[in-house]
């Protein structure tokens, strides 16, 4: 049994370091509460939105690196026990590691919210400005996981035991990374094919897409799946690859002006120039309506009915549909209004046949 366990001087030892410690800690939240405190005010007055950002991103990992600076600075001024000493020592060469990982994802983030803010997509041509975000945001978790990386072999590496065992595996790093990169062949091919749509760019962030028959938006593109946010709010999550090995519909790849149908089935009887000059009137007393294209035509006839289509422009996709559902109510209440013998119908004929009797004559179908 260790004899120093029981050692009350040892233990009178520790408990005076720790209280140490604990002062240091004090001491160092102190300062920094006061150092980030200044430094908020004095970037508060070149830009309020810089020191949002950088409060909100990277304040909190900063002072911690503060507190840890503090610490380092006393260390090797309080008399820790052996043991405890080793442990502390490895604590503070990890906590070094961390913070200064956290800190360096914390910045790209702040460059995120700047971008975001400068090249803003609440506007109509914003294409430029979504191509710009979508490369930005790939490239981002990119660097993440880099540093990610980089920071977990650097921990590992603090390890002797671990540092003995890399250098035994370098041997066979050949083969072990043929291994890897055929398990993970999947995998790399997801994030190939992220750095594809990255650069080429069949799709950006906000796109209007069809996929899977379903309408919707690009809601985001990570580095193995990307989010489409359908119309009824549901979100359809797709490997990244499917937009490079399957067809898809995207509606704003150049432009998001696009054309609206509305179709109508009217008997043969209606004039058309009156409903043209109401399908004109409408599109001009509605909003959505871009003032680029409209036209009515009759595009098939059956033994029943004509087909009537209307087509319209608008700016973009859910403008679109509002003005096609506007249109089509309006163009059926004029017809209600104006033409209700115009609706589609079904005709009858009554034919006598020679020699007829009292027993009714079944009416023919036209």
């Amino acid at each position: 049994m260790d004899t120093n366990f029981f050692d009350t001087d040892e233990w009178v030892r520790t408990g005076i370091s720790m209280g140490e410690l604990v002062l240091v800690v004090l001491l160092g939240w102190g300062v920094s509460f006061v150092m980030l405190k200044i430094a908020y005010f004095l970037l508060q007055r070149r830009s309020d939105f810089m020191a949002s950002s950088l409060k909100k991103r990277v304040f909190l990992p900063i002072y911690l690196l503060l507190i840890l600076f503090f610490i380092n600075l006393a260390y090797p001024l309080i008399q820790f026990p052996q043991l405890l000493h080793q442990y502390l020592q490895k604590g503070l060469e990890i906590g070094w590691i961390v913070i200064f990982s956290w800190i360096i994802i914390k910045l790209s983030y702040v460059l995120e919210d700047f971008i975001y803010v400068k090249y803003t997509i609440d506007i109509e041509d914003n294409m430029s400005r979504r191509r710009i975000r979508t490369q930005f945001q790939f490239i981002k978790k990119i660097f993440i996981t880099i540093v990610c990386i980089i920071a977990l072999s650097l921990i590992l590496m603090t390890f002797e035991r671990v540092r003995e065992i890399g250098t035994s595996l370098l041997a066979s790093a050949g083969v072990a990374g043929v291994i890897i990169g055929f398990a993970a062949q999947r995998t790399i091919a997801n994030i190939l094919a992220g750095f594809q749509i990255a650069f080429t760019q069949p799709i950006r962030i906000d796109d209007v897409v069809i996929v899977e028959n379903e309408w919707g938006r690009i809601e985001e593109i990570n580095l193995t799946y990307v989010v489409v946010k359908i119309w009824d709010l549901r979100r359809l999550v797709l490997p990244i690859t499917y937009f490079i090995e399957k067809p898809f519909q995207n509606w704003t790849r150049n432009h998001s002006d696009i054309l609206g149908s509305v179709f109508l089935y009217v008997d043969y009887s209606i004039p058309l120039e009156p409903l043209r000059q109401e399908l004109k009137r409408v599109l001009d007393s509605s909003p959505l309506w871009d003032k680029k294209v409209w036209v009515l035509q009759v595009t098939n006839t059956t033994e029943k009915t004509m087909e009537l289509r209307a087509l319209m422009s608008a700016k973009d996709a859910p403008r679109a549909w509002d003005l096609r559902c506007y249109v089509r109510e309006q163009l059926i209440t004029f017809v209600q209004q104006n033409y209700p013998d115009s609706l589609p119908k079904v005709r009858a004929e009554l034919q006598e046949k020679e020699n007829s009797t009292n027993d009714e004559v079944p009416p023919r179908m036209v």
